[in-house]
């Protein structure tokens, strides 16, 4: 099988240019869509809605795009392709994944399909991978090829036999937090990474590309604005969550992720809580250290159940972050709805 690997450095800088406004694809499961494929289009197969909503807004009408997972009823994590999946894979022309262990699925699919489209891994473009270089670093060596040298390549596969290596049940790299979509700073630089990409494969449409790369990023500034009208409120504010899927935005926020690790990564991968860290969260949440505890409403169990029965009976405001895009919503309005929740809870 062959497979190109695309890693943050090898896609290059994309210029800022002064067109405004986002094309609105097409994404499997989202009933919004207003725009049609042209006749033309590059066909782009993303592993979950949210970054089949994301290609839609960089490529337009330019792209047709399918996400695999689009419902809020089914966890990535443990997600069966089926024959039709196979299929939809072999025919793409640009491949998204998560990465960091999050979709294997796509890999299995890549692999017994044969498929040799390129892929973009989301999880190169945070500055927590393991080994990546810093996308900020990457742009500011202008001299620097846009094409993967051999060892970049190397490297990029080493990452990926890193994760099958020291992983657990669900391939996860060791200390590396896979749900990299929650950190709006990766997903601008993912952005620029698919423009780069799909001007690449259709070099006639490289303006319109950049430009709306260029207009999703202004957005993302508009989310870290509010982030960060949230750390200037509440700076270092305890929160409980119940999976690290949000941890990243939290962080992003400035608050303060006070969940012991065993219990969230117990509940991420559907075991039962140890008894004595289950008694630590409760202890904790009856401490009022804990300002707001965050529930994955697609993941759960006896022991977030019991965790949110605690918060209700304390007073603590519990709020839910999902894993999929829900419908009607872009990224950007589902992350501003997530922190304009967070705000409010913060408040409360």
């Amino acid at each position: 099988m062959t497979r190109r690997l695309l890693a943050p450095a090898a896609l290059g800088a994309v210029s800022v240019l002064a067109l405004a406004g986002c094309a609105g694809g097409t994404t499997a499961g989202d009933a919004d869509a207003t725009s049609t494929p042209a006749a033309d289009a590059l066909t782009v197969v993303a592993s979950t809605n949210v970054y089949g909503q994301i290609v839609s807004e960089i490529g337009g009408d330019h792209v047709d795009v399918t996400s695999i997972v689009s419902s809020s009823a089914q966890d990535p994590h443990s997600y069966e392709p089926s024959a039709q999946d196979q299929l939809t894979i072999s025919e793409a022309d640009l491949i998204i994944e998560n990465g960091g262990g999050y979709d294997a699925f796509i890999d299995a699919l890549i692999e017994s399909s044969g498929s040799s489209a390129p892929v973009i891994t989301a999880a190169e473009f945070s500055h927590d991978f393991p080994g990546a270089e810093s996308h900020d670093e990457a742009h500011a060596d202008e001299t620097a090829s846009p094409a993967p040298t051999e060892s970049e390549e190397d490297h990029a596969h080493e990452g990926e036999d890193h994760a099958h290596e020291e992983g657990d049940g669900h391939d996860h790299i060791e200390g590396f937090n896979e749900h990299v979509w929650y950190d709006p700073h990766t997903m601008g630089d993912l952005a620029e990474g698919i423009a780069a990409e799909l001007s690449e494969l259709a070099p006639e449409h490289a303006a319109d590309f950049e430009a709306n790369a260029t207009a999703f990023v202004g957005e993302i500034g508009g989310l870290e604005d509010s982030l960060a009208e949230i750390e200037a409120a509440d700076a270092r504010a305890g929160v409980f969550v119940t999976e690290p899927v949000p941890v990243y935005l939290i962080e992003a926020a400035g608050l303060e992720n006070v969940t012991p690790s065993e219990f969230s990564e117990s509940v991420e991968e559907g075991q039962d809580v140890p008894p004595a860290t289950l008694l630590e969260a409760m202890q904790l949440i009856d401490s009022g250290d804990v300002r707001v505890v965050i529930v994955n409403p697609q993941t759960g169990g006896a022991e977030t159940t019991q965790v949110v029965g605690e918060a209700d009976g304390k007073g603590v405001p519990v709020i839910e972050f999902a894993e999929t895009l829900p419908e009607g919503q872009t990224y950007i309005s589902w992350m501003q709805e997530n922190i304009a929740a967070l705000a409010g809870a913060l408040g409360e």
